[in-house]
């Protein structure tokens, strides 16, 4: 089983270029974790501001290490100060997956 999280963060559009080295920071030292199997951003195009959010982990013991990892709480403590709000993200449960 693999753990799929998909979600949205908001931001206010002009904050997003001083935001990205935040969020590449974020990506990167994610990416770095054991279990971390898929991690990025999307900057939706329709709604300037909407970051579209999409994780994969191996299992539940990989995504409660991430929770308590250094680069996620510097990530979240950066959030006040580019006005980061109404996170959104819900975790899915897969057995198996399959190419479409």
């Amino acid at each position: 089983m693999s753990l799929v999280i998909a979600g949205t963060i908001r931001l206010p559009p002009e904050n997003l270029e001083a935001f990205r080295p935040h969020m590449l920071a974020m990506l990167t030292a994610s990416r770095a974790e054991e279990g971390c199997l898929a991690y990025s951003y999307a900057q939706d195009v329709a709604e300037p501001g909407l970051i579209r959010v999409f994780e994969v982990w191996r299992d539940q013991a990989c995504l409660d290490a991430h929770f308590l990892t250094d680069h996620l709480a510097a990530w979240r403590a950066s959030w006040p100060a580019f006005g980061v709000s109404d996170r959104r993200l819900i975790a899915y449960e897969t057995l198996n997956d399959r190419p479409l």
